[in-house]
């Protein structure tokens, strides 16, 4: 089926079960931003396949709601499918609540799957509705009645994440996760993120691309700690050692049951953003809830001593990687025949000859030319430019490693750049370093030091539409919370020492050329003083920016102190580990400015 039958056969039921309208968001029931093949309803319902993106369906209209990020892919992957695209104007938000409150009259009917929906988004769509008396229905899941080939369910095996690599024990893990709940006066914390599961039990997967992660949820208590997984997934004696330890091992599906049997009066931690509506309806009347940032999510996201110092070493590896991929390039441009493609497949070579490589973190943005003003371009051998000796090249790769996640994006000029170019590229790195050489105070937030990074922009008119920073995970998600670094003051979890982030600029003038820098930064302690502690960013990737785009006219001292005082750190912890050669070109690269 095309994608105009597909709703053709969606409206139908929706006439059967008399809605009037049925939203499919991007998500699980584990509310991934990545997610199994078997949850791609969107995908497999419009085409578009970006990991940001809602449809809605009425009768009369069908609309893909996407931020900035995804507009030109979704024009092109949307063409004659019989659903429009909506621009979202301020990405993450769910704006087609408002347009569905606008459009459909008093009395309507929605339908969605409450499996793959959070609460808290439920709640808030209920809250919107009640002035029109809109219902919200949630429990039908209309794509898998017409999607007769959908996916199964991944059987793929689980693997440990040594101690050796995780620092800590499951046992040392989940011992923080009681001693919070104590504090907290609480009696169980439900974890239903991939990422948090994986963590919490030092165990890995493959279930979805580029995420080292595998489908289960786990509910710990201060008495039993239980791990709800299909149990073909833990070969190897992995299961027996898991009952060793203390661990109940339950079906994935058994997780609803399970709470439906809690004793009465059991105090019940979740998060309700990234908690399912399905799950919240099976946890009974008579237990207390409490809707909270996962005390899972914040122990995993303010890294320890061994993790940062593994995360050191992965990017040094990835440095490794890029040198020998940016010699081979400037080498080879104009020699032979490379296409963005060939970007993509060359770098994973490079990165894969270094140890304990296990993949890529995210598919590679190799944007050349115009198609780098698509945020989240990818290219495909029917898409894919050939690479000449001039324009600017975007390229936003990274690699999973057992010791860490790297995330890198340079931006670098094939030729003779023009002085737009240049001018644009000087500030993003302006930005850039304005948020490395940041000093704030505890409980700062991200929203609070989006706009350093934006100012040298905002003062010639220029901006970028997506976020400054996300966190980034330990040998796990690229992208993970709950800190982050944008304009979306939602996001508003105190960056505390320890969190692992990215700091990454851009700019992109559509139908010429994008723009991203990005480095990742590490919160380490600043000072102590009379007003508090103040804490500062350590910059941990490991690569130079390129001279050729830095219009040096206009850094100033301190911008320019910061680039002399990388570009050494850089060589310094790289040169080591490469041949002659390849420490002659890097010195080159990395040579001081005046």
């Amino acid at each position: 089926m095309n994608t105009q039958e597909k709703l053709s056969e969606l409206r139908n039921l929706m006439t059967e079960k008399e809605l009037d309208a049925y939203i499919i968001p991007p998500t699980d029931p584990h509310q991934s931003e990545y997610v199994p093949e078997h949850y791609k309803t969107r995908e497999w319902l419009s085409g578009f396949n970006g990991s940001a993106g809602t449809v809605v369906v009425t009768h009369e209209f069908a609309g893909l709601w996407t931020d900035s990020r995804y507009f030109l892919q979704a024009e092109e992957q949307l063409k004659d499918s019989g659903i429009e695209l909506v621009k979202l104007k301020i990405p993450h938000t769910p704006e087609y609540i408002e347009w569905i409150n606008e459009t459909l009259p008093a009395g309507s009917t929605i339908g969605i799957d409450g499996k793959v929906f959070s609460q808290g988004l439920v709640t808030s769509m209920k809250k919107a509705f009640t002035e029109k008396s809109i219902s919200v229905v949630c429990t039908f899941d209309l794509p898998g009645m017409i999607w007769h080939d959908r996916p199964t369910l991944s059987t793929n095996k689980v693997y440990e994440h040594e101690t050796r690599f995780a620092g800590k024990t499951r046992d040392q893990k989940l011992e923080l996760v009681r001693k919070e709940l104590k504090e907290r006066k609480m009696d169980y914390q439900i974890v239903t993120a991939l990422d948090e599961v994986a963590w919490l039990f030092n165990l890995r997967g493959t279930d979805v691309d580029f995420n080292p992660v595998f489908i289960a949820y786990s509910l710990v208590g201060h008495e039993k700690t239980v791990l709800f997984i299909n149990r073909e997934k833990l070969s190897g004696g992995l299961d027996e050692k898991l009952l060793a330890e203390g661990i109940e091992i339950e079906p994935y599906e058994h997780i609803y049951q399970y709470l439906n049997s809690l004793a009465p009066g059991s105090q019940v931690m979740y998060s309700a953003a990234k908690t399912s509506h399905h799950i919240l309806l099976n946890i009974p009347a008579h237990c207390i809830k409490k809707d909270d940032t996962s005390i899972v999510a914040i122990l995993k996201a303010c890294k320890d001593e061994i993790e940062i110092k593994h995360i050191r070493n992965a990017l040094v590896k990835d440095g490794v990687a890029l040198v020998k991929f940016f010699r081979w390039l400037e080498a080879n441009l104009g020699r032979r025949e490379i296409t963005e493609v060939t970007v993509d497949e060359k770098l994973t070579e490079f990165r894969a000859q270094q140890p304990g490589y296990i993949g890529n973190s995210f598919a590679t943005i190799a944007g050349y030319k115009d198609h780098g003003a698509i945020v989240h371009y990818f290219a495909t051998p029917e898409s894919a430019y050939t690479l000449k000796p001039e324009g600017i090249l975007l390229i936003d790769s990274g690699g999973q490693y057992q010791d860490g996640t790297t995330d890198i994006t340079r931006t670098i000029t094939l030729g003779k750049p023009t002085d737009e170019e240049i001018t644009d590229y000087t500030l993003v790195l302006k930005g850039l370093i304005h948020l490395s050489m940041a000093y704030f105070p505890e409980g700062t937030k991200g929203f609070h030091l989006d706009a350093l990074a934006r100012f040298p922009l905002w003062q010639h008119g220029k901006n970028y539409g997506h976020g400054t920073g996300h966190g980034v995970g330990y040998f796990l998600n690229v992208h993970e919370g709950p800190q982050g670094i944008s304009p979306n003051a939602a996001v508003n979890y105190p960056l505390k020492e320890g969190m692992f982030q990215s700091n990454e600029p851009g700019f992109y003038p559509e139908g010429k050329y994008g723009i991203r820098l990005e480095n990742l930064i590490v919160v380490i302690p600043h000072i102590k003083t009379d007003y508090g502690n103040f804490l500062q960013f350590e910059t941990l990737t490991l690569f130079p920016f390129d001279m050729a785009l830095i219009d040096l006219d206009h850094l100033t001292v301190e911008e320019k102190g910061w680039l002399n005082r990388y570009h050494n750190k850089v060589f310094q912890n790289l040169s080591p580990h490469l041949s002659g050669e390849e420490n002659q070109w890097l010195l080159k690269k990395t040579k001081a400015v005046k």
